[in-house]
């Protein structure tokens, strides 16, 4: 029988055969196979297993409608007073005063379809300690003007599917704050005022888990020089988290509103595609071991001596290494992070969750992103493999590395540990996210970015070992 090291004396100058020579090592040693079975195997029974103690903690959109299970998940709430707009038209009115019920009380304007909860809107708003605010379709990311607060006059214009937002000091001269695009705004639209105060959250950090508890507020707001083209006699919709905190009184041409609740993303909404993809982090363990374990069994049998004499270049057996281990471990992943997806969703609807499909871009980004992330840690513990030459050592260096910060941060102040989410190889966890939450440290592609840097970094200082220390 040929080995694979006279495999790659045959064509030294060949990368091809540098991983012919690789894959013949991976899958010559059964327990290398077998160790893949059992992350395939960890990582989806861990994922039924969580689906079947979890019940949704979902919350009403609009007060009462559970949450959707992707990004789109919505809060509709708060106190509105309208006219329906026929067309394109504006409305314009001072915020005369603005209680401060929360930083992010909102009082303003708002231009929306008709409809039910979570149709498309835009809204003009003053703040009481963040300004001046043009928001639409319940998105994370608004339009920022001045840092005024009350008094101030704002105005919305419609034209077509564009809606434009203004504000004033005085009335007289007008600032463009920004202009937004509502593709499902329809003819059937409406124009009004609105309040909102978003619940006061308190947060109970605690090392393995945390308390989250939500006090609702109240918001009040006075509007008066209030002109629109809107026609038709006011109505009003009281979507308040406490109904009976929510009013209108109009008397000479002011008006006074009151509500409860917010109109923005839900950032307490469950991530559906996540919790089919928590057993990956049991799944890694194994993964951690198969990537240091390839390359410390050779040290420890002296089988690297031979391959460095049949292979002087390094730096490509190490590519190789990485290229073969990288590519087992993401078929893997892919087959693990498929088969829990698939077979957790069921179980996840049963107990009371919305659905998330394949066919949506962030669930799909979500499930081959979770194969590139067992890659990566393969590569990265290969790295660290070859630097330690110590398996046991080697291990626990990157599972410190990958699971302590997500530990760590349960126990720390919600600031601190956004920075460990953002800063460590654990970042890389954030491909599996399809809901942005209150405590998101970084977005998806750039965690899994950060985890690639550390991957790279520990694969450059590996090769430099390599080319400078005996074997």
């Amino acid at each position: 029988m040929t080995s694979p090291d006279r495999l790659v004396g045959r064509g030294r100058d060949g990368f091809d055969r540098f991983l012919l020579a690789e894959w013949t090592k991976l899958r010559s040693v059964p327990r290398w196979g077998l160790t893949l079975l059992t992350a395939v195997l960890l990582t989806i029974l861990i994922a039924l297993l969580t689906a079947t103690s979890s019940s949704s903690s979902a919350q009403g959109s609009g007060g009462g409608d559970k949450a959707a299970a992707l990004p789109s998940a919505f809060l509709d709430e708060g106190f509105f007073v309208f006219r329906p707009l026929a067309g394109d038209g504006s409305i314009t009115a001072r915020v005369a005063a603005q209680d401060d019920s929360g930083e992010w009380a909102k009082a303003g304007l708002m231009i929306r379809q008709a409809g039910t909860s979570g149709s498309p809107y835009a809204a003009m708003m003053v703040t009481p300690r963040n300004g001046v605010r043009l928001q639409h379709d319940y998105q994370k990311d608004d339009v920022a003007g001045s840092s005024g607060r009350a008094p101030r006059w704002l105005r919305l214009t419609r034209s077509g599917t564009s809606v434009t937002g203004y504000e004033s000091a005085d009335g007289s001269g007008w600032t463009e704050v920004g202009k937004v695009e509502l593709p499902g705004l329809g003819a059937a639209a409406e124009a009004g005022l609105f309040v909102a105060s978003p619940h006061r959250m308190e947060i109970e950090r605690q090392f393995g888990g945390e308390n989250t508890s939500m006090v609702p507020t109240r918001g009040r707001a006075v509007f008066d020089n209030v002109g629109t083209t809107a026609a038709g006699p006011w109505q009003e919709r009281n979507r308040s988290i406490l109904p009976e905190e929510g009013g209108w009184t109009e008397s000479g041409g002011i008006f006074t509103l009151t509500g409860s609740g917010d109109v923005a993303p839900y950032v307490f909404g469950d991530d559906i595609a996540k919790m089919s993809l928590s057993g990956v982090l049991a799944g890694l363990m194994a993964i951690v071991a198969l990537g240091v374990l390839v390359i410390s069994s050779e040290y420890k049998r002296g089988m690297i001596r031979s391959t460095f004499a049949a292979a002087p270049r390094r730096g490509r057996v190490l590519a190789a290494k990485a290229v073969v281990l990288g590519g087992a471990t993401f078929v893997a992943g892919l087959v693990a992070s498929l088969g829990a997806f698939l077979l957790a969703q069921p179980i996840l609807e049963s107990n009371g969750f919305t659905g998330a499909s394949l066919s949506q871009g962030p669930v799909l980004r979500a499930v081959v992103g979770t194969a590139i992330l067992v890659a990566l840690v393969a590569v990265l513990s290969l790295a660290v493999g070859v630097i330690l030459r110590h398996s046991a050592g080697a291990i626990t260096v990157v599972v410190l590395l990958l699971f302590v910060p997500q530990i760590l941060g349960s126990g720390l102040p919600l600031s601190a540990a956004l920075w460990l989410g953002r800063l460590t190889p654990a970042a890389g966890f954030a491909i599996q996210q399809t809901v942005e939450q209150y405590d998101t440290a970084i977005t998806p592609w750039a965690g899994l970015g950060v985890l690639a840097a550390y991957t790279a970094a520990a694969l450059a200082a590996a090769y430099w070992v390599l080319r400078r220390r005996d074997v």
